[in-house]
């Protein structure tokens, strides 16, 4: 089965560089082995990270052991959508790329909102 963007398309990668994604295969395609449900394709800034270490996940320090690089503003990454839209409900959610969130973000966040935050085509 091909992952589905919440277009109802097909979903198409989100990072290689940091390699991201649920599954570290650059998608943010996800299944219920993924209990984070890791949907978001997400630009990461400044103030999101720095919210994201507040809220106990530390995403700007690198772990080597798990593989993680960690992240600074600019990369991609797959968020856990309760993560994004929790950032969202307190104004410091990071931009998405619209085409590489998972449907199942959906089950979490408006679609209006994800929109919202959408990545302008220019700066993709």
């Amino acid at each position: 089965m091909t992952a589905r963007n919440i277009f109802g398309k097909t979903l198409i990668p989100c990072c290689f560089a940091p390699v991201t994604g649920f599954y570290r295969d650059g998608y943010c395609h996800t299944a219920g082995s993924d209990p984070g449900n890791h949907s978001v394709c997400a630009q990461m800034t400044a103030e999101f990270l720095r919210f994201s270490k507040r809220q106990g996940n530390d995403l700007m320090t690198p772990r080597p052991e798990w593989g993680f690089p960690g992240l600074q503003p600019g990369d991609r990454w797959c968020l856990c959508a309760e993560r994004w839209y929790e950032a969202y409900q307190v104004g410091v959610a990071p931009p998405v790329l619209l085409d590489a969130c998972d449907e199942r973000a959906l089950e979490v966040i408006p679609l209006a909102a994800l929109i919202a935050y959408g990545i302008p085509e220019e700066e993709r």
